[in-house]
């Protein structure tokens, strides 16, 4: 059922590829299932937005729908034309940015569902509705603060004073999303939530959501209808109050391009920023910035080689960087083999870490000239 046209990225021939890209399936749908297993009084969603972020929404969606997934999210109508060829025709996908004025048509034609972030984007579904001639169906978003998405209280006060604004529109769901919610004692979280409540009492009645992948950890209350996890079903951390709760989901194994011994004094990379203080025995990778590892950050960073780590020597370049392979006894690491820079232990987040950012980053940044490798396709869930 998976269509290649889901994903913009190529999967380079394994013979060719300066790296291989492992994606664990099963641990994709294990993910999943804990998720839905944490809110039990609410519809687990699935967000595969940026591409399953990043790792290929025509391989990620057939398997979160058989996981029991009925409900997939994008940001753009194209994302949600694109998907619609992995999933069966009841799967229901929801477009977060809504239509552009000119994809609205195709939009709710190929049955996807807007989310409404604006007046104006109401007033263009209303405008439509009566044209077509029979009710449309979509989302509401509402800002409890953010100011990012969503109406504002002023545009939820017109809605109620003047409600034949969504006249030939079924709200088949309330939403808005929590600035806070990977810091659980963030009492924003809190006032958000009051905020959304307060603001959908006085709308028409729909289903609620709140929660993405870090509102499934808080207290019940933020979960309400429907949640819509991402990261976290590709194993990102939904927070840092404790271990990592869910599956890794990925591993990254770069091979050698190259092996040299460094004398005393000599020095690694553009800006010559690293100095060796004796002999040592560096290697280069074929991995770089252009392939998700971010420059800032680099002195922290590492790569893994049958357990020992090997530190990041100098400034990562577009396409390589150099790795310390003093520990490991000659002989028994060479040219092309492979080091890796994600594994079970050292994932995204670590990474994220280093880099002075967030796994959702480094996860969307694994780049386009990986060989990519799909595992563990799960027979029954």
């Amino acid at each position: 059922m998976a269509s290649s046209s889901v994903s913009a990225r190529p999967n380079w021939p394994a013979s060719r590829a300066g790296a291989v890209l492992t994606i664990d399936l099963a641990a994709i749908a294990a993910n999943y299932r804990a998720l839905d297993a944490r809110t039990p009084g609410a519809i687990c969603a699935a967000v595969v937005k940026a591409d399953a972020y990043g790792l290929g929404a025509a391989h990620v969606a057939p398997v979160l729908e058989k996981a029991g997934a009925r409900q997939f999210f994008v940001a753009h109508v194209d994302e949600g034309l694109a998907l619609r060829e992995s999933l069966s025709p009841a799967a229901r996908i929801t477009v977060l940015h809504g239509a552009r004025p000119d994809a609205l048509e195709d939009c709710v034609r190929s049955g996807l569902r807007p989310v409404l972030n604006s007046l104006e984007q109401i007033s263009q579904l209303r405008a439509l509705a009566r044209r077509l001639g029979h009710t449309l169906d979509a989302v509401l978003q509402l800002d409890t603060g953010m100011s990012r998405f969503g109406l504002s209280r002023a545009d939820v006060q017109c809605l109620v004073q003047e409600p034949d604004r969504l006249e030939g529109i079924s709200l088949s769901l309330i939403m808005s999303h929590l600035a806070c919610a990977d810091t659980p004692e963030n009492p924003a979280n809190r006032e958000q939530l009051e905020a959304f409540l307060a603001a959908a009492a006085i709308l028409p009645a729909a289903p609620l959501s709140l929660a993405a992948s870090s509102g499934i950890f808080l207290e019940p209350a933020f979960h309400q209808s429907l949640v819509r996890p991402g990261a976290a079903l590709y194993g990102v951390a939904p927070n840092a109050a404790g271990p990592n709760p869910l599956a890794p989901v990925v591993t990254l194994a770069a091979h050698i391009l190259q092996i040299r011994t460094l004398s005393k004094g000599d020095r690694v990379g553009y800006g010559l920023t690293w100095r060796a203080d004796g002999p040592r025995r560096v290697a280069t990778l074929a991995t770089g910035y252009a392939d998700g590892f971010a420059r800032q950050g680099a002195e922290k960073g590492c790569a893994w080689f049958k357990g020992q780590r090997l530190p990041v020597l100098g400034r990562i370049s577009m396409d390589s960087m150099t790795v310390d392979i003093s520990d490991i006894p000659e002989g028994q690491i060479a040219p092309d083999d492979t080091v890796e820079l994600l594994n079970a232990s050292h994932g995204v987040d670590a990474v994220a870490q280093a880099e002075g950012t967030i796994g959702y980053e480094v996860l969307t940044s694994l780049g386009r000239r990986y060989h990519r490798v799909y595992e563990n396709q799960p027979q029954n869930t």
